[in-house]
């Protein structure tokens, strides 16, 4: 017993001293004064009850029985008294230093469990608070998942092609001249929104008519992905109309959620039609061609990755997006031709080919570029054994009839094996090498013959 009391104690000792670094307390055995603790809600009630005369709800004999003047001419609660008294108007305010007057009477007994309340009161987002959201310690608690994106990485590193990029007005520029099919692209177009919420400054803000009218399906090869930034508002809807345009299918929404942990506050910049503090961006995902997660291992490797992407916002005047777009891109298409348009030098990459008004210079020659990928590994990364082995993988699909893509429903082997049960593979009685008859069957884990008669490799055994 004495044993486990002390192990009690050391614990909640561990848990002062995390409180203490989380509300910025220097001693821990102080972090009773900022979670009011039990001690201080005693002496308010305390004070309560010695105060309580004064209430203006108690009846008038109780407050006379307190000794309480009640003929006082100040006891009068109305503003002409007030104004005998020369109270300015600021005075009559009441100052709230917290938010535990508004939260009596709600769920958010306890304002410091509240994240969306501390965020009214300080400023402090609530995601502010998620643990391991860098891409160093995210996979600590998960050896297997760590050791797959570092080998990922390392095959990526190994097969990305020299960094290239476009200096070009993407207005009147022909993206066919690129000479170039695509199998990856990436945009970030310079929206007006960015201007209104972020404070950007540029010479040229493209619309989304705009936007719409690049020919991106010249460059995207018959099966390929396409991500386009969109912002917080209109271009939700705005974007879905371009990959609809450009022939892709909307897939997924990658989400960019901002933190404010080294610079606190409320949002100054609001959208005209916002209600909340809009402290995300949105990353639109589209899909070209037929791609199954399943069958097609060698373009794609999905659930490596999710479609959250938390980091600290970009400083004001800056419409800068999260490097981690391009692990999530790296991870997920195995394929090397990717595009990177509304690129910038800040964001020059290995593997990548930029290409926009902001580049600064040019390197980028067609015939030089295709020669990347007439060499190995190819149009792909490739895969190894230890990836294969590690990668999160998807069941392979059923076959219409009952029967599985490569066995029996009930543990079959391929094609006229036999089963786990002694019959030949297929679907709960039926072979799937396509001697299903009108005969007799054989049993659950046989085959049905037609007319009764034996197959040619022997009746089933039992």
């Amino acid at each position: 017993m004495g044993d486990r009391l002390k192990a009690l104690k050391e614990r909640s000792q561990e848990r002062r001293k995390l409180l203490a670094l989380q509300f910025g307390v220097s001693d821990p055995d102080k972090i009773g004064q900022v979670l009011r603790g039990k001690q201080e809600k005693e002496e308010l009630e305390s004070e309560k009850k010695e105060h309580g005369s004064l209430d203006p709800d108690q009846p008038q004999a109780k407050k006379a029985a307190s000794g309480f003047d009640v003929s006082s001419p100040y006891n009068n609660d109305s503003d002409e008294v007030l104004d005998d008294l020369d109270v300015d108007d600021e005075d009559k305010e009441a100052i709230y230093i917290d938010s535990s007057a508004f939260l009596k009477g709600t769920q958010s007994a306890n304002p410091h469990n509240d994240y969306s309340q501390n965020c009214v009161d300080t400023g402090e987002r609530p995601q502010n608070f998620i643990r391991d959201v860098g891409l160093a310690n995210r996979f600590e608690e998960y050896p297997k998942l760590r050791e797959l994106i570092r080998l990922k990485d390392e095959l990526i590193q190994k097969t990305n092609t020299p960094p290239m990029y476009l200096k070009c007005d993407l207005e009147t520029f022909d993206l066919r001249d690129l000479e170039c099919k695509f199998d990856v692209i990436l945009l970030e177009p310079p929206l007006e929104e960015y201007q209104r919420s972020l404070g950007v400054h540029r010479d040229k803000y493209w619309s989304w008519e705009e936007i719409e009218q690049l020919e991106i399906e010249q460059v995207a090869d018959t099966r390929s992905f396409i991500w386009i930034w969109c912002g917080s508002s209109d271009g939700l809807d705005a974007g879905r109309r371009c990959l609809k345009k450009w022939g892709f299918r909307r897939c997924e929404d990658i989400c960019w959620i901002k933190t404010n942990i080294k610079n606190p506050g409320h949002i100054k910049n609001l959208e005209p039609k916002s209600i909340f503090q809009r402290t995300k961006e949105h990353c639109l995902m589209g899909i070209k061609g037929t791609v199954r997660r399943s069958t097609d291992g060698d373009f794609i490797h999905a659930n490596v990755d999710i479609d959250l992407i938390i980091e600290e916002s970009k400083p004001h005047g800056s419409d800068e997006k999260p490097v981690e777009i391009f692990h999530v891109i790296e991870h997920f298409c195995l394929g090397r031709r990717r595009l990177h348009i509304f690129g910038r030098d800040s964001m020059i990459r290995p593997g990548w080919l930029s290409i926009g008004p902001d580049l600064t210079t040019s390197n980028f020659d067609p015939e030089m570029y295709n020669s990347f990928f007439t060499k190995e590994p190819g149009y792909t990364t490739g895969c190894t054994e230890e990836i294969e082995r590690l990668r999160p993988k998807s069941p392979p699909p059923k076959m219409k009839g009952g029967a599985a893509s490569s066995s029996g429903s009930r543990g079959g082997s391929m094609r006229t094996g036999l089963n786990s049960r002694g019959g030949a593979s297929g679907s709960r009685g039926g072979a799937m090498s396509g001697w299903q008859g009108r005969g007799r069957s054989s049993g659950r884990g046989g085959y049905r013959g037609r007319g009764g008669g034996a197959h040619r490799q022997g009746p089933p055994q039992r």
